[in-house]
């Protein structure tokens, strides 16, 4: 657990992080930005977690920037140009951070995920949302494009869908957010926890390296050209079978047998 703001709880492997500001609906003020960072880099360091859940205290995920502390970061003599450009590079410095984290981070949403909350759920790995969540990237609505956040959900649902967040400021339920691709799945409020837990022991179950491996080189392939993509793959899947543990795995499969991983 840090401090009080972003809340960490282990459960075996699998570390629960939770944004706990719900007075401001878990805003990525300045001070989160910097406790989600500090866990991060603690998590990529922790060969015991195998899998990341990201949530939301309160009555909400998450609701995208702190508007009241952007607002004061005006008063400068420059009108705030050095704080915000600050801002933007720290939020996207923790956005690359949840790519980059050996460890699968399975966002939970319930409430509202909004402009940089949507971007949270965008850049996870994964996302369960309870049906009556709504996404958003609204900032248009008070004449702020919200162009960060549109990294990651233009990576994640089609072009034409996207666009149209973008610019009409409107929210879509967690149903149409399956059909884009947003998020995995949607359940009853009631059975978010157990769904996201039983999603990510599923995950965390599976040989840790392997999944290290796949993360990485998941988002390293989807942007090269596909010749290119498919030689760096097949390099990953080379050194990936040279694992005692891989080869374990198969002997098990063969075997009808449980493996017996080293870790």
């Amino acid at each position: 657990m840090t401090d009080d703001i972003l809340l960490r709880n282990n459960t075996g492997a699998i570390a629960e992080l939770t944004l706990n500001t719900p007075k401001s609906l878990n805003a990525l003020s300045d001070a989160m930005l910097a406790a989600l960072k500090h866990q991060f880099e603690a998590i990529s360091e922790d060969r015991t977690i195998r899998v990341v859940i990201l949530k939301g205290a309160g009555k909400a995920f998450c609701a995208g920037h702190d508007l009241k502390e952007m607002t004061g970061g005006r008063q400068s003599e420059d009108g705030g140009k050095a704080y915000f450009s600050d801002l933007f590079s720290r939020c996207a410095e923790v956005m690359l951070m949840i790519r980059k984290l050996p460890q699968p981070v399975i966002a939970q949403a319930h409430g509202i995920a909004t402009a940089a909350g949507c971007q949270l759920v965008a850049t996870c790995d994964m996302a369960v949302a309870a049906d009556d969540t709504r996404f958003g990237v609204n900032g248009v609505n008070l004449g702020l494009f919200c162009s960060t956040p549109m990294v990651a959900l233009s990576r994640n649902i089609p072009a034409k869908q996207a666009f149209e967040m973008l610019t009409t400021g409107q929210f879509i339920p967690a149903k149409r957010a399956i059909e884009l691709g947003l998020i995995n799945k949607s359940v009853p409020q009631a059975d978010l926890d157990a769904t996201t837990y039983a999603l990510a022991e599923l995950v965390a179950s599976k040989l840790s390296t392997a999944i290290r491996v796949g993360k990485e080189g998941f988002y390293k392939q989807i942007e090269m050209p596909i010749k290119e993509a498919y030689q760096y793959t097949g390099e990953a899947m080379v050194g990936n079978m040279m694992d005692r543990d891989t080869a374990e795995g198969i002997s098990a499969f063969l075997e009808k047998r449980s493996p017996d991983w080293s870790q």
